[in-house]
């Protein structure tokens, strides 16, 4: 027969690792006892250092520990409206400062137009003036021009080279005319910038400047448009110039 094998001793190590692995009801049920009782230990303990804390406190006390309390939140309330306030003047101030360097910003991009020292884009008209039967008067031209400044012509341009501005100058030369030292020959191409109806509106009324131009021989065409461009613009250097009679 054979001989019967020899038992290993079990270590306390080795039944350790057997409870852990495998814990038996016993173990089990005891170790949740053991957790219940720390949680409520926990519990406890915190309790009762809340009860320590105001549990000495005698009626009074508490009464005045909460107005202390009411009175610390309305001053705490009262700050933050005031802050809120300080904050809204600030923010006014801040828009009130923006909207005025908006307004200036403003003002200048359009006095810059009105000097004609920038290229200008926009709704407007062209109208085409071209000798036909006879030779355009100074003052016709004049005319057109003078009607367009008053529908609030924004912009003025004469044959892609020369912008018209308050103080532009016109004289009559042989074979067109000197518009600011610049000469400009037929066909006259007048470019204007601003509300398409009117502008067009001033040109084709009865007995206006369109009548007048073709009783001058020309033929006129006035044509409005979404967008035009107006790339010329005064020169620094320009000379002075007479704005002569209409009449001549």
């Amino acid at each position: 027969m054979p001989e019967p094998e020899a038992e290993v001793p079990v270590t306390p190590a080795d039944r350790l690792r057997q409870a852990l692995l495998r814990p038996s009801r016993r173990q089990v049920v005891a170790g949740l006892l053991l957790a219940v009782l720390g949680f409520g230990a926990v519990i406890q303990v915190r309790t009762a250092g809340t009860d320590e804390t105001y549990a000495g406190l005698r009626e009074q006390e508490l009464i005045d520990l909460l107005n202390g309390l009411a009175g610390t939140r309305q001053r705490t309330e009262a700050e933050i409206d005031r802050l809120e306030e300080v904050a809204g003047g600030l923010r006014d101030d801040v828009t009130r400062r923006q909207t005025a360097i908006d307004q200036a910003d403003k003002e200048i991009a359009d006095l810059n137009i009105l000097a004609g020292i920038v290229p200008v884009t926009g709704p407007g008209i062209r109208v085409r003036i071209e000798e036909e039967d006879g030779r355009v008067r100074l003052g016709s031209l004049l005319d057109t021009i003078q009607e367009l400044r008053t529908v609030g012509a924004e912009a003025i341009e004469i044959n892609g080279a020369v912008r018209v501005v308050a103080q532009t100058s016109f004289s009559e030369v042989d074979g067109g005319f000197l518009v600011d030292g610049e000469r400009v020959e037929a066909p006259y191409v007048i470019v204007a910038i601003g509300d398409p109806g009117a502008l067009a509106q001033a040109v084709t009324f009865a007995s206006g400047p369109k009548m007048q131009l073709e009783e001058d021989g020309a033929e006129v065409e006035v044509e409005e448009k979404s967008t035009v461009d107006i790339e010329a613009v005064v020169r620094r250097d320009r000379p002075s110039y007479a704005v002569p009679d209409q009449g001549q």
